[in-house]
């Protein structure tokens, strides 16, 4: 894979890439009608969707930073993007192309003074990993295999900027009314902010791995202070493979069962105990030992819960509150999902909406245990989504619905869940955390 000598950093220059991207998309339509004329339908969509998403991921992957994490974010949207997409945009994960070893060196010079090879016993100079935000190194000190995370240049500077080149595409696809959606959007530009804040992610892995250290089947690295700053992280190096390769060997069901109820049990711990979560649950944060462990790898997108919302969140997750008209309602609005100002009809909509939603996606909370290797529970979830994608008299309603908080959780959840069904984890024991509580 090439590396790269420049990333660019000025919005004119990083806006060009994104229309150059929208150029080769047109072509790819006028193709597309062509096709159209000498095969099927299905076929030619296919071939539309699989040019599409490679030159919007090539556009992407040059320009790195937010630009490129939110294809990471897209990628875990399953059931809304065409499958073309999720694959190619997947590979931001953990494949994109590296920085090249000048600019590795420019950043440890900036940041410590000297080059990396000057502070460690050995230093990798080529980049065993790199994704959306920072690109990964191994090292050794005193004997002691190390990971490298460097953070690419610019990419903090330019997320306000991507934003604003991003959102009417996000708007378009999720039906996003301009009025009163910033708050949506600045909650999504906070955490990027975080995420690109190393000396926050630094002491967030250690309080994270400190807290969760008595979990069974789990493992964090040991982190080094004196050769992290706010650009570069050095933790353990984990010996394990990626998450996604280890779904895709073959597994005995006792090992995936193993896996999974691990996966739950911190997610659940952090959830209810904690009240903060690691909200970036995909598989390029994860490996898995060759014990079958889980290792978590990578803290750098955090979401603190709120008490307020914390409580109503989990109360309609109860079955009998779902099923209480009056307690729902009251629920609908404390998280601001129904407004005082909504019409008749709005009311109506978006109650019978998100009993839907919300009976198909808390099922596995009233249940003593949960397939997720369940085919059926993960088409209805498609199913719907579709459904009332469908539904034309949504177009006139201010469909900007719920607190700013669903954001990270309804996406660590979502994220979570489709780990699960990768997994094909089944009898997941839905409450086990409460075994590790003091």
């Amino acid at each position: 894979m090439k590396t790269l000598n420049k990333i660019p950093t000025g919005k004119i220059e990083r806006t060009g890439s994104l229309l150059k991207a929208g150029a080769k998309v047109g072509v790819n339509y006028l193709k597309y009608y062509g096709n159209k004329i000498t095969k099927d339908e299905d076929e030619a969509r296919k071939i539309l969707n699989e040019d599409n998403a490679s030159d919007i991921y090539d556009s992407l992957k040059e320009l790195k930073g937010s630009a490129l994490k939110v294809a990471q974010m897209l990628s875990m949207e399953k059931n809304i993007l065409p499958a073309e997409y999720v694959e190619k945009f997947s590979l931001s994960q953990f494949s994109v192309p590296p920085l090249s070893g000048a600019l590795v060196k420019k950043t440890f010079r900036k940041y410590f003074g000297k080059n990396p090879e000057d502070i460690f016993d050995e230093f990798s100079a080529e980049s065993v990993n790199a994704a959306s935000i920072g690109q990964v190194h191994t090292a050794k000190k005193d004997g002691q295999k190390m990971a490298v995370k460097i953070q690419y240049p610019g990419v903090r500077e330019s997320i306000s900027s991507d934003l604003k080149m991003v959102k009417p595409i996000a708007m378009k696809m999720f039906n996003i009314k301009k009025e009163g959606s910033e708050s949506y959007f600045q909650e999504v530009e906070d955490k990027l902010f975080e995420e690109t804040d190393y000396n926050l992610e630094l002491k967030r892995s250690r309080h994270f791995a400190e807290e969760c250290s008595h979990l069974p089947n789990i493992k964090f690295p040991h982190y080094y202070e004196q050769y992290s700053c706010e650009k570069i992280i050095t933790m353990d190096w984990m010996p394990g493979i990626h998450f996604s390769e280890f779904t895709k060997k073959q597994n005995n069901e006792e090992d995936l069962n193993k896996i999974g109820q691990t996966l739950w049990d911190f997610y659940m711990y952090q959830m209810h105990i904690l009240k903060k979560v690691h909200a970036d649950p995909h598989p390029g944060n994860f490996l898995i030992s060759e014990d079958k462990e889980l290792l978590v790898i990578d803290f750098g997108c955090i979401k603190e819960i709120p008490e307020d919302f914390y409580i109503p969140y989990f109360e309609l997750a109860k079955e009998e509150n779902l099923k209480n008209p009056e307690v729902f309602r009251e629920k609908l609005f404390t998280l601001e999902i129904l407004r005082e100002e909504d019409s008749q009809q709005e009311q109506e909509f978006f109650s019978k909406l998100f009993y839907e939603l919300l009976e198909l996606f808390t099922r596995p909370f009233n249940q003593e245990k949960f397939n997720f290797a369940d085919e059926t529970f993960f088409q209805e979830i498609a199913e719907l989504g579709q459904k009332y994608a469908k539904i034309s008299n949504i177009k006139g309603m201010n469909t900007n619905r719920g607190s700013r908080h669903f954001i990270y959780l309804n996406r660590t959840f979502f994220g979570l869940y489709n780990m699960l069904h990768d997994l094909k984890a089944k009898d997941v024991a839905i409450n086990n955390f409460k075994n590790y509580c003091d």
